[in-house]
């Protein structure tokens, strides 16, 4: 992927979740946890999350296989998944869409303190 299409996407998604989700925008804009990858990093990237007000989190160097995600919300949606069936996709989407509307703000935020 490249910058001006990575930067392109997030204005992309920034719209979209500011309609579908907008308590996950703040007035500065989501924050982002992405990885250290070229498009995620390069100048132009930066400079367009700043235009954004994106806020972003880095991704932890000395983990670079985990997310801090992985020991709050996943875990956490894991729980709540097991020992569900679904047999259609859009069951497990609306699962997860009610697992996430259920929380509060703070826990969105709990996970990157």
């Amino acid at each position: 992927m490249t910058v001006d299409r990575y930067c392109k996407k997030e204005k992309e998604i920034r719209k979209k979740l500011s309609v579908l989700k907008p308590t996950l925008v703040n007035k500065r804009g989501p924050i982002l946890l992405h990885d250290n990858a070229k498009p995620h990093v390069s100048k132009t990237t930066v400079q367009k999350l700043k235009e954004l007000e994106y806020g972003t989190l880095p991704h932890s160097p000395y983990s670079p296989d985990l997310f801090p995600t992985d020991y709050h919300l996943f875990k956490k949606l894991e729980l709540h998944l097991r020992q569900k069936k679904f047999t259609k996709s859009d069951d497990l989407k609306n699962d997860v869409l009610e697992f996430l509307d259920s929380r509060n703000r703070s826990f969105f935020f709990k996970w990157h303190k």
